[in-house]
């Protein structure tokens, strides 16, 4: 039986590098908007709303990627090497598909950001964005395939090596593309598109290389006869995933909502908004590191029908992920001008306002940082035990039953503005963090066993 230090030190062990590789892919972003914000007010605004829009097309495929780590994770406690290779292949074939279907939504986004009230010229720059950028979201999509594949086998420190290769490549691309420096043209927000697309570029072919060169991954062969289907892994990949993008389109479909309601208060409000929000998503890219460990190794135990592991496992990662809202509670309330001015040109006339607008949103991200890193555990707990259809409803109630009218009520009905926008996000993540633990505890984990 493995112990609580045990369990602590494996989660540590695979997850402190896969938090690590998703803050570097945040920071690609953090840096995208960290750029255009020094290069103009109008862009930032632009990305702001470009952004989210290609992380709701991302997370309408993620969900397929996100799939084969479970059920590798399980395929693993069985040692079924062919059932590796199965559903990593088929996970390839459905993130491709999926990327290619919904890249129509990002190359005529204009209308569609115009037509959810936007301003036409923010619209134009945001679509400018999204019509370079959006070739790099099926690339994108594969590459989480492989990381999943790669993280259930714990070589997590390879996710983690090619995520920061693509950081340092976006650094150069965006200093030359946005700015026109190097001899580079200047191209300002569509610059930024073309550093992210090339960094996209370079994550997938490092992961495809190690994933197919590595002397242990050799055996495993997953890339060998890929043009053949496999229509059982397909269903397999295709039934896990679907319930896993849904409910994170639930989520971050609520963070859009927010975003579209912030450009209804002003420009300057969307500004500040894009910051805040990228400040606080930094956090959150470690709680998902902990969760995806969390997958991992509640996954194997449920292969091995093992409940106690599955607790341990579960506890363990609860007190990491708690020790972290801690402190980022404490930094969020403590220096939000320090962290919000970072993102800005110190000669920016809007400097000021945006500042004072964001250290109001800083302090309701503080508010919801505990609901949305348990919720976000939770589902790393669930996704272990392959549960994601219930998650999924219980996603879809919190956060557009409860908490997009929430957001609209506090915003505008009760005239809070930009903060009660932000409240509203944290009573819907409030309501999905304890649904979901509620259900892990009394739920699959419960049947296999007293504890």
């Amino acid at each position: 039986m493995s112990s609580f230090g045990h369990n602590l030190r494996a989660v540590l062990a695979l997850g402190l590098p896969l938090a690590a590789s998703h803050l570097a892919q945040l920071s690609i972003s953090v840096t995208d908007t960290l750029m255009i914000g020094w290069y103009g007010v109008d862009e930032l605004a632009a990305l702001s709303l470009a952004g989210p829009w290609y992380f709701v097309m991302f997370l309408m495929g993620q969900g397929f990627g996100i799939a084969v780590m479970p059920l590798v994770a399980s395929a693993i406690a069985t040692e079924d090497h062919r059932q590796i290779r199965r559903v990593t292949r088929m996970g390839l074939w459905v993130s491709v598909i999926a990327g290619l279907g919904t890249m129509p939504l990002l190359i005529f986004s204009k209308p569609i950001l115009v037509g959810l009230g936007q301003e036409e010229q923010i619209a134009q720059m945001a679509q400018d964005y999204l019509r370079v950028a959006g070739w790099s979201l099926p690339l994108l999509l594969v590459a989480m395939v492989l990381k999943s594949y790669l993280s259930a086998l714990e070589h997590a420190q390879i996710v983690l090596w090619a995520t920061m290769a693509g950081f340092g490549l976006n650094i150069a691309l965006n200093y030359a593309f946005i700015f026109g420096n190097l001899g580079a043209p200047e191209l300002g927000i569509q610059g930024a598109a073309i550093a992210s697309l090339g960094t996209t570029a370079l994550t997938l072919l490092v992961l495809c290389l190690y994933a197919f060169f590595h002397s242990t991954l050799r055996r495993y062969q997953i890339f060998l006869r890929l043009w053949r289907p496999d229509w059982e892994a397909f269903g397999q990949v295709l039934r896990l995933g679907l319930p896993i993008s849904l409910t994170a389109l639930a989520e971050s479909g609520l963070f859009t909502a927010s975003a579209f309601m912030m450009g209804w208060l002003g420009e300057d409000a969307l500004a500040a908004h894009g910051i805040a929000l990228q400040i606080a998503a930094m956090t959150f890219m470690i709680h998902i590191g902990i969760s995806s460990a969390a997958t991992v190794l509640i996954g194997q135990a449920w292969g091995r029908g093992d409940a106690e592991a599955m607790r341990q496992a579960a506890r363990a990662t609860l007190v990491l992920s708690l020790s972290l809202v801690a402190l980022t509670i404490f930094a969020f309330l403590s220096i939000p001008d320090l962290l919000i001015g970072a993102f800005l040109d110190p000669d920016d006339p809007a400097r000021d306002r945006l500042i004072a607008i964001g250290r109001g949103l800083l302090a309701m991200a503080a508010l919801f940082q505990l609901a949305d890193a348990m919720q976000v555990v939770a589902l790393g707990f669930l996704r272990g035990v392959q549960d994601t259809r219930l998650p999924m409803i219980f996603a879809v109630i919190s956060y557009w039953v409860i908490g997009a009218p929430a957001c609209y009520l506090l915003g505008f009905t009760f005239g809070l503005g930009g903060v009660g926008i932000w409240l509203g996000m944290a009573i819907g993540l409030s309501f999905a963090a304890t649904s979901m633990m509620i259900r892990f505890w009394t739920g699959p984990i419960r049947k296999m066993g007293p504890a």
